[in-house]
């Protein structure tokens, strides 16, 4: 029997939209990806602030010491890579940060005429299979 993963939409943003996108989806320049995203109940999180949420929240809890923990701070803190993640939004449908096959395939055609326009640059979509999603690196394991 083969297992059935969940699935997850991410999105690229041009530089503007994203940093609009970061304080305020009801922006009018942001109104196409707006309707979209509204008609699937679907929400907005930058990568970059999930990490760094994710980094607070592990230190004001005294949760350091995993492998994630110094890996996602030591990228957060590195200016190339909050340049890339800064753009990059996770989408969360009905509040959850992945779900069933056939929502993300609706969203995603939903929002495929975005992508290459004055919004969107690219979309990718992502399954939890742990084969296919990264491991910490080898000096973040212990």
């Amino acid at each position: 029997m083969s297992e059935q993963w969940n699935y997850q939409l991410r999105l690229v943003l041009e530089d503007a939209p994203a940093e609009i996108a970061r304080r305020d989806m009801k922006d009018p320049v942001l109104a196409p990806l707006a309707g979209v995203l509204d008609k699937h109940n679907t929400i907005l999180k930058c990568q970059y602030d999930a990490f760094a949420d994710y980094v607070a929240e592990c230190e004001k809890h005294g949760q350091t010491d995993n492998p994630l923990y110094p890996w996602t701070r030591d990228t957060i803190a590195n200016p190339l890579k909050k340049a890339k993640y800064i753009k990059a939004f996770t989408l969360y449908i009905d509040g959850d940060e992945t779900y069933a096959k056939d929502k993300a395939d609706a969203l995603e055609s939903d929002l495929q005429p975005l992508v290459g326009g004055d919004i969107v640059v690219s979309m990718a979509k992502h399954d939890t299979n742990p084969a296919n999603n990264p491991q910490a690196p080898a000096k973040y394991r212990k």
